[in-house]
């Protein structure tokens, strides 16, 4: 990056899209604040990668980012780890199927609360430290955030509120900080196993007929941040075409 290394807080940042672009924006020269919830031996050994690579660039924090005193410490400590936060990097998301007929409240308070709740209060926490860094926030949203996952309406509608949250913190940050989203395609199956079969059908309706990966969401995480000073309030869909079909 030109001038100063950014300083960037990624929500979680262990595993899959997170640590992708944890590894993207480290070796862009951006320090990285990595935030995970349980998988705590693949925080560390991301964090002991990448200071290797260059001494006190990465930090880690453990919090459940449903429970409002362990949000605000993440946004506390990751403003003091080197004078400030420019970016904010929303991935965190629980991710699971939820029966219209047996959701339950819990179910819907984690839904909402980690896609939704969490990063409008990460924002809130840190618009002066991104404000007077001129910096910038980027939300990981769904291309089912427009049209609803069968069999997934509580994470659907998080995500969807997440698109809309993207657009309304452009307008309440502006002009001293932008807001974009990224809604990520076919690009990691879900850990409940799809057959090989289900997944043949879902790339079929992909135009480029394959599987993205994190980096592509990574790519696009630091287009937003390093290459977009005069895009806010944006949504960069990456799906390989996949909603082009109806």
């Amino acid at each position: 990056m030109n001038g100063r290394a950014k300083n960037v807080l990624i929500t979680g940042a262990a595993k899959r899209i997170g640590a992708a672009c944890a590894h993207l924006l480290h070796s862009e020269g951006c320090n990285v604040f990595l935030h995970y919830r349980s998988s705590t031996a693949e925080a560390q050994q991301l964090c002991d990668e990448l200071n290797q690579q260059r001494p006190d660039s990465a930090k880690i924090i453990q919090a459940d980012l449903l429970n409002m005193t362990e949000l605000e410490a993440v946004a506390q400590e990751s403003s003091m780890a080197w004078g400030g936060i420019d970016v904010l990097v929303n991935n965190a998301s629980s991710f699971y199927p939820t029966a219209m007929s047996d959701v339950t409240e819990q179910q819907w308070d984690e839904l909402l609360g980690s896609n939704l709740k969490a990063p409008f209060f990460l924002a809130k926490a840190l618009a002066k430290t991104l404000a007077d860094n001129k910096g910038c926030i980027v939300n990981i949203v769904d291309i089912h955030a427009e049209r609803g996952l069968s069999g997934y309406p509580v994470y659907s509608i998080a995500k969807a509120g997440l698109a809309a949250m993207t657009k309304v913190l452009a307008k309440e940050l502006g002009p001293s900080v932008r807001v974009n989203a990224v809604a990520p395609g076919a690009i990691l199956w879900a850990d409940n196993d799809l057959s090989e079969s289900a997944k043949l059908e879902i790339l079929q309706r992909v135009i480029l007929k394959r599987q993205g990966e994190p980096a592509d969401i990574a790519k696009a995480v630091l287009f937003l941040i390093k290459d977009a000073d005069y895009i806010t309030g944006q949504i960069l869909t990456v799906d390989g075409g996949r909603t082009l079909f109806c």
